[in-house]
């Protein structure tokens, strides 16, 4: 929306409604040909107004909805005063054969501008609907953008654990072939042991049996006469 170009067509409306807005009161204290020259003069006018109401209408569907909603109110309005213009300007005796033209021109015209507003607020409740759409869409997209990340970081640890497991799997592995391990050195420490006494008990023997033979040798030499 140019916001430049809307506040350009705000101001020409206003101008222009200014200068119809006691038309009807005019014509209603006139006769004859300045009675339809104010006529003619209104219907000119009043046909300018709609034209910029048009504009602005179309400026106002790309406005933002904070502008937008309080100023729809506004062209609403705006439509209702310009309506109640050509009611007014209907309601007076056109005189000269005037009458049935203007009526129903004004007529015609009444007609439009509720249409026109009928459409403007049907547009308006569109919009608003198509921005609750848009905002429920980009919450959906958030959700799923989190409901992924959450997946994601699920994924990340479930292979964190995996990993954590493997780990856990190598060193039980280990602290078995360490417990294997301890087991055959503990059975070598009992067979060194076992063979340490057997070699004591082969010594205790043998120095048994060398002093009985020494004991023998003395025996025979010296007492054995």
């Amino acid at each position: 929306m140019s916001s430049e170009e809307f506040e350009k067509l705000h101001e020409m409306y206003k101008h222009i409604y200014n200068d119809i807005k006691s038309m009807p009161e005019i014509a209603a204290k006139c006769r004859g040909e300045e009675k339809k020259r104010v006529v003619r003069e209104f219907d000119e006018k009043s046909g300018e107004a709609e034209e910029v109401l048009k504009g602005m209408d179309e400026e106002l569907l790309l406005a933002p909805s904070s502008f937008r909603n309080p100023m729809s109110t506004t062209m609403r309005i705006y439509r209702r005063d310009l309506g109640k213009l050509q009611r007014d300007m209907k309601s007076t005796d056109l005189g000269l054969g005037f009458g049935a033209r203007g009526e129903s021109k004004y007529g015609a015209y009444t007609a439009e501008n509720e249409h026109s507003t009928q459409l403007q607020s049907q547009r308006a409740l569109i919009l608003q609907g198509t921005e609750s759409l848009s905002r429920a869409t980009q919450s959906i997209e958030r959700s799923h953008r989190i409901a992924a990340e959450t997946d994601q970081i699920g994924t990340d640890i479930i292979e964190e654990l995996g990993e954590q497991r493997e780990q856990l799997d190598r060193t039980r592995d280990r602290l078995i072939h360490t417990g294997e391990n301890l087991s055959r050195s503990r059975r070598i420490l009992r067979s060194m042991s076992r063979r340490l006494m057997t070699n004591k008990l082969l010594l205790s023997v043998i120095i048994i049996m060398e002093l009985a033979i020494l004991g023998a040798v003395v025996y025979l030499k010296f007492f054995r006469k």
